[in-house]
Formats: structure tokens, sequence, C-alpha cells
């Protein structure tokens, strides 16, 4: 363990919250069978548990569907809510907890108990039926606001020329012969002897899949998931970024080893693996004084390393692990408190007090941290994420007014070279469903083409009982809605993964009686091309929906699908878990 432990966790699996039916006996169908609870109807055959229903151990909630509140236990520990970081080994990270970059001032706060935050959440979820069935119900009223009204796809998702190209290009992931996937291997969950434990990072090069593992990052045959090698790590990985060099190299931090007499080990460490070679090519630290300073995130943006935290930030060469700079105080209180990469490298940079922070975003010079261009972000912004470098977009829930605990109420399109905003545009949380959390820790939501693309909304489809969500995109230019849409089909939900030239690489959550399936949107035309469909059986569906769609890790290349948790903890009775688990057409 490398972190304070949280409270000991429940001694069963959730058994899926307020209003849950029990679990069903051995041999009952499972999800969107008919269910047997006291107070609900029963649901038929084909669909998915309604707004305020709750799911099952195990089964994926959909979008906007509240069968698992914050703070609930989850098959991983207790799901925190938003405005907490997730445990690294169980310590609360404060950034989460309070305005971003400032750790915590002490006292204040009403806290509110179990009882309480369940009748919280239950209303929580009737008002968000209510608002989601109003904004269907009177999408013809205009439909200004309507991704539905507005667009020019027809229910397969295509409208236009489907030979249309996209404006960022033609993509790599082609079209198989045969769509239909098998389970290439699962990697079994390691042994946790404490709370909880990080396992962050997964990638795949043309050689392996590599996922960080418990306390070690091992690369694995791609399609037998027999190891190749592993790199033994003094402590758990903390956090890993997303990006890799063009020369397969990534960063990741990690705690280092448990200092005498303590019971946990800060996460202090910062290093570079090659992952192609299978080795850690260097690890660094940065002092305040006599002591190390911990760190929260890390990414690699152009040729630099960056490591935020509530102290500030670090940046180092991704070559040589040559320290750039590293957090000094100054009068204005000013700190970097995490950084996004890719092509580019930008912060989210704090300054002054815990109780009134001004925020900004900035797109800095790799070399030396000097801010090329700079946005002040808006009153009532304490926390923010940066969702793309380059384009430079943000999010942010202004004056908390998501309500749903996504860390989005507006994203800002912001020009990388100027600072000025290109425009700030809202995305309601009753309408869709993005998700942010850390300074690069957005999911479900991808930039090409000039566009953002979202998700909606879980909603009523057209058959009885069945429900849908689409993908929409808005322009960076102007902040409207573009026309564009792409539907997820009758019983299925999609998000993105991630963009591939100027198409969408993107996920569709399955009903019960069907696998999941990846499918490419082209950019220019939203025509959807099938790439992979996953087997139908439960025991696969068992394995996948342990996956939770918002921390997840999915990774998705070359006709091969992997999907893998972030955290760990210890095996409860009767719960099987995995590290991750792979797919392959062909």
């Amino acid at each position: 363990m490398t972190q304070p432990p949280p409270p000991p966790p429940p001694n069963e699996p959730p058994q899926g919250g307020f209003g849950a039916p029990p679990p069903p006996p051995a041999g009952q169908p499972g999800y969107g069978y008919p269910q047997t609870p006291p107070a609900p109807p029963a649901q038929q055959p084909g669909q998915q548990p309604g707004y305020g229903y709750p799911s099952q151990p195990g089964q994926q909630p959909g979008y906007g569907y509240p069968g698992q509140q914050p703070g609930q236990p989850t098959p991983y520990g207790q799901q925190p809510a938003y405005g907490q970081q997730p445990p690294y080994g169980g310590q609360q990270q404060p950034q989460y907890a309070y305005p971003q970059g400032m750790p915590p001032q002490g006292g204040g706060g009403k806290k509110v108990n179990t009882t309480t935050a369940v009748v919280i959440a239950a209303v929580v979820a009737v008002a968000l039926i209510v608002g989601v069935g109003v904004w269907f119900a009177t999408s013809d009223e205009g439909g200004k606001d309507d991704p539905a009204q507005n667009s020019s796809a027809g229910s397969t998702g295509g409208g236009g020329d489907d030979g249309k190209p996209a404006p960022d290009g033609a993509g790599k992931e082609e079209k198989p012969s045969n769509a239909n996937s098998k389970v290439l291997f699962q990697l079994p969950a390691p042994k946790v002897t404490e709370s909880v434990a990080g396992v962050n990072g997964s990638w795949i090069t043309d050689k392996a899949y590599v996922k960080s593992g418990l306390n070690e990052v091992v690369g694995h045959n791609l399609d037998s998931g027999a190891e190749l090698w592993s790199i033994p790590l003094p402590g758990e990985v903390c956090a890993a970024s997303p990006h890799v060099t063009k020369d397969n190299k990534t960063a990741i931090l990690f705690a280092g080893p448990m200092p005498a007499g303590k019971t946990y080990s800060p996460c202090t460490e910062v290093g570079v693996i090659d992952i192609d070679a299978g080795k850690l090519l260097w690890q660094k630290s940065v002092k305040d004084g006599d002591d190390k300073i911990m760190f929260s995130e890390v990414t690699v943006g152009g040729d630099a390393v960056g490591a935020g935290g509530t102290r500030g930030g670090a940046a180092f060469d991704v070559a040589t692990g040559k320290v750039r700079w590293q957090p000094k105080p100054n009068a204005e209180q000013c700190r970097d408190v995490g950084y996004a990469g890719g092509e580019a490298l930008a912060t989210v940079r704090s300054c002054g007090s815990a109780s009134a922070p001004q925020l900004s975003i900035e797109s800095l010079n790799p070399k030396t941290g000097a801010p090329i261009a700079k946005y002040k972000m808006p009153t009532g912004v304490d926390r923010a994420s940066i969702v793309s470098t380059k384009p430079l977009v943000a999010a942010a829930d202004v004056g908390d007014t998501a309500g749903d605990g996504s860390g989005v109420s507006d994203f800002f399109s912001i020009d990388e070279k100027t600072g000025e905003l290109r425009a700030r545009i809202p995305v309601d949380a009753e309408q869709y469903a993005p998700r942010c959390r850390d300074t690069e820790g957005c999911t479900k939501i991808v930039v090409g083409n000039g566009k953002i693309y979202v998700p909606t909304e879980e909603h009523e489809g057209g058959g009885e009982g069945g429900r849908t969500n689409e993908i929409v995109s808005f322009d960076l230019a102007t902040g409207k809605l573009t026309g564009d849409r792409a539907d997820a089909g009758e019983r299925y939900t999609m998000h993105p993964i991630r963009m591939d030239g100027g198409n969408i690489i993107a996920y569709k959550y399955p009903p019960y009686d069907k696998g999941g399936q990846v499918v490419s949107i082209n950019g220019g035309s939203m025509k959807e091309t099938l790439l992979m469909e996953n087997p139908a059986d439960r025991a696969v569906r068992d394995v996948t929906t342990t996956f939770v769609v918002d921390s997840a890790e999915f990774r998705y290349a070359d006709g091969r699908l992997f999907m893998a948790t972030r955290l760990m903890s210890q095996e409860r009775a009767g719960f099987k878990r995995y590290l991750a688990i792979g797919f392959g057409t062909g």
C-alpha cells in the first residue's frame, strides 16, 4: 500500500444502491430480462433498466442512468463523487475536493450522512428523468438546441454523401472481412493486500498490449496475452500519460519505496518507459527542502514530461529526464496544478487563495514553461480540465451548475497562439454526457475536424422499452451544433474513444442479448462502419460490464479492443475481477 487507507470497504459487492432489486438466483437471466423486485414493475425482455432503477452488480449503467450514485461502493472500492480524486492506495487527493490546485484549509462544510445522500440521489435521479423526458418530448418546438432536430443524418447515422471526406482526412482503421470478434485473453486481477491500489495506464503498439499492474508495467503478446516483458516498480502506478511519442515512449507517475516506519508511500517518482523495449529509461523526483514533492498527474506533451499536483508542476526532458522547471513559490500563490499533453503542452494554472482562485488555461513552451498563450477562466470556476491541446479546448463546471457530477457545464475553445476565446460552448447536463475529472481526465469526448464530439444522454428509443443515444458535434469556431449526428441504434448507447484521422472511433454498449461493438464514424458524412462486434455470451458480458465507461481505459487499434481498469481493490467473495480483457477480429 502506498497511501493512507480509506474506511474499510463493504464486505459484499454493491447491490445496486437505493431501491435496487435483490440479486437474481443462480441460473436466473440477468440484465434486461424480467426481474422480480418488490416495488418496481418487472422488466420486459430487451428492456434495459430505466431511470431510477438501479442495475445489478457488475452491470454497466447507461448514459444518464443513476443506477450507481457517486459515493456508492463499486467492484473496485468506493466510487468517488465528483469533487474527489479516485484514491491512490486510499488517499483522497485534495485538488478535487477543494478549488483546483489548493490544499484543504481545514474545517468548514456540512457532512451529509448516508441516508441523506441516498435521498438526495433519488431526488436528483427523478429530476434528471423529468428533465430528459421534457427535452425529448418537446424537441419539435423549434429544435434550436436539439441535436436530432439539427441533424442531417437519418436513423442509420448516415446523411449526405457517404463518400464525403472528413476535414482531417481518412482514418487508418479498415473494415474487416469478418467483424465478429473473439476473446483474445483476460488478465486476472492482481492480489491486493490493502484496500485499493492504482494500476493506471494501458497502451497498444504494433508489438504489444502494455498494461500497468500491481507495482509493475507489463508488455503482453497482442493475441495471447503472454508476458513479453515486465518493469518492476517500488510502488503503485499512480498516474500514466495516455500519449505516446513517435518512438513509443510514455510517462508514468509512481510511488517510491515504503519509508521506514510509515504505512504508505507518496507518489513522487516520475519516469519514462520505452514500451517497445520494455525498459524504464529514467526515474526522477524533485525536492522542496528535504522532502520530495508529491504529484497526482503526469503527461507527455511535445518533448516534455509534465507532472502536476497541489504544490505545483515540474517538467522533464523526455529523452534524458533533465529537469526543465519545478515548483517555486511566488507572491501571487500561482502554481501549475496539472498538464495536458499530446502534440503540445498546456496547463491549468491556479493563482490566489483557496477560497477564490483565479484559474487560467495556458499553452506552454515545452522547453521553458513560458506561456505562449493564456486565457483566464470566468469567475466561478475552481476546477478545470483540458480536453485537447491542439486545438486548445478546456472544460469546466462553471459555478457548479452542471448538477450531475460530470464536471462539465461548458467547453471553452481557445486560440492556442493568442489566448483569445474562440467560442464558449454550453452543454446542458440533461442533454449531453461528457465527463471530466482531473486536468487531462476527460472521457467520452474527442476533438477533430474543427469540432468537439460528445454523446447525448441516454433516452427512450423507437422500440418499446428500448434505450439509445447519439454522438453529436459542436463547431469550435462558432460554438454551435453542426448538424452532425451518429445514432447508436435501438437498445445501444455509445461514446467516442478516439479520433482516427478525421473519423471517430466509438464503442457501443450493448443490450442484454448482444455483444458490444466498435464502429468508425466518418467525420464527413457521419456514416458508421462496423469494425467489431463482440460475443453475446453472458459470461463475456459479465466481464466487460465491470469496466465502467466513465473510468475504464478503452484502447482500439488494428482490429483489437482492450478494456482495462485503473484502480484495483481487494478481492471480495462471489465477485470475479479482471485487470483487462482483449478482443480481436479475424
